[in-house]
């Protein structure tokens, strides 16, 4: 049989199918209850916990370093001031009350040979590991960056919002120049720049602000390309005296005592800033031999390619799905049930040329606090080929897509933490 053929493979939709994992069974097969280390409890980790403790055939154990969670989608309203903080955020009690292991510490190493992950205080043993690391930024792609990150925080991971959301307050109440970088993809949340943009803006309306926004974009239109239209459209038509778009322009290096951004297209000065360099999986990623700038995986399963015991989920993983919270949290419904079917010793060889259904996602750019643009991805595999990517979009924004982005993100908080 062709490796192809070996690799364990999910038919339809993740909830409702049993795999196997390779080369797992047999050692699997000598503990009553298997375990299940998750490393990270953002969107893709908390899909993988839920849909492992609901299945209650297996030892979770949770890492995580922060005490809760909070959103990075919708988080653009309390960066603006529209929202509250404690809106995106959501205690980890309801995870607990499941009978999940938790650990409030950071993964240091993992040891493949030996199925264990190291943490700065103790050795926590595997028999899957699900690892959910989210991202780390590329500061060296820009030089003085990295020296100066206090000034320049990025806001694309949990709680570096407040840091982002001081930047914008100071500028809405000073004006001036303020500068948001886009970087090439794939990066988190491609819309997000966009929206941050379009939601200063509307601030700076209201308030009265002297000054405008520059975006700075690596790319020719907004990202991700189907959404391209409605957003410089709305950027355009909604915010032409607040925001200015320059295209095709890659940073070169920054200089924060003299507040200047070097570009392909010459210098731009400014008062403030949110500079938002490439993203990469964390070195962790790279210290375990799991990728380089992304981890490698196999479709559809998300199985590392160095490692059948080890599934890279969310942000880390370099398939060509677009990076999103919620594609995050489907993939690790996905793994959570290949797991839960490994255990039963159930599965389901797939076929060359098969196709296979890939977590799907809405995603949402807000463009005013009434106003949004919904994309709809749908993606699925061919064993043995790249993944087909579906787009939706609204051609227009509106006050729907703005509805149903808030109703979305209460309904999806709820099912990941109660």
């Amino acid at each position: 049989m062709s490796s192809l053929k070996r690799r364990t493979l999910l038919k339809g939709t993740a909830a409702a199918t049993a795999v196997s994992v390779v080369g797992c069974a047999s050692q699997v097969a000598t503990s009553p209850r298997p375990r299940v280390v998750v490393v990270g409890g953002g969107w893709g980790g908390l899909g993988a916990v839920r849909t492992l403790a609901a299945g209650g055939k297996v030892d979770i154990t949770l890492i995580e370093p922060n005490d809760g969670f909070m959103s990075c989608p919708l988080s653009v309203l309390y960066i603006a001031g529209y929202a509250p903080a404690s809106n995106f955020q959501r205690s980890y009690g309801a995870v607990d009350a499941l009978g999940v292991r938790p650990v409030k510490d950071r993964v240091v190493d993992i040891d493949r040979a030996g199925r264990t992950v190291k943490t700065a205080t103790q050795s926590i043993p595997y028999d899957f590991l699900v690892l959910a690391t989210g991202l780390e930024y590329m500061e060296e792609a820009l030089p003085g960056l990295a020296a100066a990150r206090e000034q320049f925080p990025v806001g694309f991971r949990a709680f570096e919002q407040s840091a982002v959301q001081r930047q914008v307050a100071a500028f809405l109440e000073q004006g001036g120049n303020f500068i948001i970088s886009v970087p090439k993809p794939p990066y988190r949340c491609p819309p997000a720049p966009y929206e941050r943009a379009c939601l200063i803006a509307q601030r700076m309306k209201e308030k009265a602000t002297k000054g405008k926004i520059i975006v700075v974009d690596a790319n020719k239109h907004p990202m991700p390309p189907p959404m391209a239209r409605p957003m410089e459209t709305a950027m355009r038509e909604m915010y032409g005296s607040q925001i200015e778009y320059i295209t095709e322009a890659d940073p070169k290096s920054i200089d924060a005592g003299r507040k200047v951004l070097s570009t392909s297209k010459g210098d731009i000065a400014f008062n403030h800033a949110n500079i938002i360099p490439p993203m990469r999986a964390p070195g962790l990623i790279r210290k375990a031999g799991l990728g380089e700038r992304f981890a490698t995986i196999e479709l559809p399963t998300f199985q590392s390619k160095a490692d059948k015991n080890v599934f890279i989920i969310g942000d880390s993983q370099g398939s060509p799905l677009p990076k999103s919270g919620h594609i995050a949290f489907g993939t690790g419904q996905q793994v959570g049930a290949q797991i839960l079917a490994t255990v039963d010793g159930k599965y389901r060889e797939a076929d060359l040329g098969d196709e296979v259904t890939l977590p799907a996602a809405i995603c949402w750019g807000k463009v005013s606090t009434s106003l949004a643009i919904m994309i709809n991805v749908n993606a699925s595999v061919a064993v043995g080929d790249p993944p087909k990517i579906r787009y939706e979009v609204d051609q227009t924004a509106n006050a729907t897509s703005s509805k149903g982005a808030i109703d979305w993100g209460n309904s999806i908080w709820h099912a990941m933490l109660g």
